[in-house]
């Protein structure tokens, strides 16, 4: 048995993170309570990451990790930071949604619950953001590629794409123009191909594939931050110029169903995607792809 998957500091972090993780969805399951869609996602991401950290730690204290066909260093790596990025989200939106002061109407039992979960969900992204930086690659060490921080810009990357896709299709009109259609093309082209950039890194591999993979990374990342930057230029014109759009928020627009609001939320997001490929361009000029770690 490895001792050392428990007693390390990255072990100390993922014991924490099921501790945490756990108290944190017991606590709204038995009488903070959640509902809509809001309250399903927070639930869905507490107990998924409590689920795969527990089979981090099982499989790293049984060594049972070296009989599966990933690249354990990729796999727990990209984990981690996803964990991180799903938990502060969750975060940020159960307390936003679901906690106030005042005891009515839900009681003082249930508020009570509510705040200590919101307590647990906080310290259950501190964990995870924890591992990340444990495990980031130092400068000049030899390490998988998903713990560099061009591979950790790849699942942020993906997470900021899923929250532009949730906008699109909250009701924000791209089908008007053909050139918004674009700006959905190129959303979805880079999504998929980083996708797949994670998964052949997390399965280990690269090192089948006829091509030389590191290049050909570096290479869709640049195709990345030039199709970025059309979509930041195009997108804004048709949606907020006088000419195709509308400059300011309708006064009329139903909150929560307003197409401008879901336009705005693109907007922001296209120009954080753009900044993290053009980091992740800067930074793939001085990593070294490992597979098999």
């Amino acid at each position: 048995l490895n001792v050392a998957a428990v007693t390390s500091p990255v072990g100390i972090a993922r014991l924490l993170q099921m501790t945490f993780g756990c108290a944190t969805f017991s606590l709204v399951a038995h009488r903070g309570g959640f509902s809509a869609a809001y309250g399903t996602f927070c639930m869905f991401v507490w107990a998924f990451c409590f689920a795969i950290t527990v089979f981090i730690i099982a499989c790293e204290f049984t060594h049972l990790h070296s009989c599966l066909s990933l690249s354990w260093g990729n796999f727990t790596a990209a984990f981690a930071m996803l964990a991180t990025l799903m938990s502060i989200t969750a975060a940020v939106i159960y307390p936003l949604y679901f906690v106030q002061l005042d005891c009515y109407p839900i009681g003082c039992e249930v508020r009570d619950f509510r705040i200590a979960a919101s307590v647990f969900a906080g310290l259950l992204f501190v964990t995870y953001a924890a591992e990340v930086f444990l495990t980031r690659a130092k400068p000049g060490q030899v390490t998988s590629y998903m713990a560099t921080v061009s591979g950790l810009l790849k699942i942020v990357q993906a997470f900021v794409a899923c929250i532009i896709f949730g906008a699109l299709v909250n009701d924000s009109q791209y089908s008007k123009y053909v050139a918004t259609q674009w700006c959905v093309a190129v959303y979805s082209f880079c999504f998929v191909v980083t996708v797949v950039v994670v998964a052949f890194s997390v399965t280990g591999k690269t090192a089948l594939l006829w091509f030389p993979f590191e290049r050909s990374v570096v290479i869709y990342t640049f195709g990345a931050v030039l199709l970025y930057v059309s979509a930041a230029v195009i997108w804004p014109v048709f949606c907020f110029d006088s000419k195709y759009g509308s400059p300011r928020r309708p006064g009329l627009c139903a909150k929560g169903r307003c197409p401008w609001d879901s336009q705005l939320v693109i907007a922001v997001f296209t120009y954080v995607n753009l900044l993290l490929y053009v980091l992740d361009l800067a930074y793939s000029q001085r990593i070294r792809f490992v597979s098999h770690i």
